[in-house]
């Protein structure tokens, strides 16, 4: 090891409530909801959309979908980045100080940095769990990591990791879950993404090149922190390696929230229009997700299934995530090693 000292590393993910009960999921909304990278409008209209109409009537709601997600252990999210967390500081060694933070409720990234600043760190990586760079998710812990070391005399040497859309060990495991379906018995196959409000896409685009025609069909500098454009940058790694062919996949964008246009096409309309086309059976990658989660367990494989057999189709599965693979483990130490 080149440095003196130990390298801290600082695993986030978006996070998750403390419960399933609706007083936890309603600050898990609130929280999450009030940042003004995720919901994008002024602070007085944001407070009064948040705290007057959508957490308090979202929140009885979803406290009742998180109740089918949990688990004698908690929460999934949380469980699989304890997992990973773990993984990742046995494969690293004694050199590294791995720890787990959410940008949303707990464990907090402020009290978590605070403590890895404890270690007096030579080194911080910090590896948001998200694979596609948004100001919404990616940016929001960039932004929140700075806001917290500003206030510290002593800053160490920081690394935030951007994204890793196209990063072949992530690649690999969804490959290697993949198969362990019959692909060929499938009519069609969705690559279904985490929806960004098309405003939010705009306002990333500094070379006018975003949402036109084309606009995603490969990277570039002027789309080099396009959300929209990474996701269709790790469909296209996964279609090659899987070999799928042009026609029997489609990249869709799902979880939309309001009147106000989303990144499309909608998952949901592709759906309608797979089910009209008379496709019957469907599997579905969520390579948005490093973890199974609410928008993957429930939101696919509960409510688009119900969705599906409603408009004529008959079944749909969910190639898992990455979870606690040992090659997504062995990847994300070699994610760390190559950015310190």
């Amino acid at each position: 090891m080149a440095l003196d000292g130990k390298i801290g590393v600082l695993l986030v993910n978006l996070g998750t409530p403390d419960s399933p009960s609706r007083k936890d999921v309603y600050k898990y909304l609130k929280e999450f909801l009030l940042d003004k990278r995720v919901i994008d409008i002024p602070w007085l209209q944001r407070n009064l959309l948040v705290r007057g109409i959508i957490a308090p009537l979202r929140s009885g709601e979803s406290a009742k979908i998180y109740q089918q997600l949990w688990t004698d252990k908690g929460s999934p999210l949380k469980i699989y980045g304890e997992t990973l967390r773990d993984g990742v500081q046995d494969s690293l060694g004694d050199d590294y100080v791995v720890r787990l933070a959410m940008r949303y409720q707990n464990p907090a990234i402020e009290k978590t940095l605070k403590e890895l600043l404890t270690h007096n760190l030579e080194q911080i990586v910090v590896l948001p769990l998200f694979p596609q760079y948004a100001s919404a998710s990616t940016g929001s812990v960039h932004e929140e990591v700075m806001r917290i070391l500003s206030k510290e005399m002593n800053v160490p040497q920081v690394k935030l990791i951007n994204s890793f859309y196209e990063y072949e060990p992530m690649i690999d495991v969804f490959v290697d879950n993949a198969r362990k379906f019959d692909i060929d018995s499938y009519d069609h196959i969705l690559f279904s993404y985490h929806g960004l409000p098309q405003r939010q896409i705009r306002k990333s685009d500094n070379c006018n090149h975003c949402l036109k025609e084309g606009c995603c069909d490969e990277m570039s500098s002027k789309n080099r922190y396009c959300y929209s454009a990474h996701c269709y940058a790790t469909t296209r790694a996964l279609v090659s390696k899987l070999g799928l062919k042009e026609g029997t996949y489609t990249t869709c964008f799902q979880s939309r929230l309001g009147k106000d246009p989303w990144v499309q096409p909608y998952t949901s309309d592709i759906l309608k229009i797979q089910a009209e086309k008379g496709t019957k059976r469907m599997l579905v990658f969520c390579p948005a997700f490093v973890a199974d989660c609410l928008e993957t367990t429930i939101e696919v494989s509960v409510e688009y299934q119900e969705e599906f057999e409603e408009l004529g189709g008959e079944h749909i599965d969910l190639v898992e995530s990455l979870n606690d693979h040992p090659k997504w483990i062995e990847g994300v130490k070699e994610l760390i090693i190559q950015n310190c």
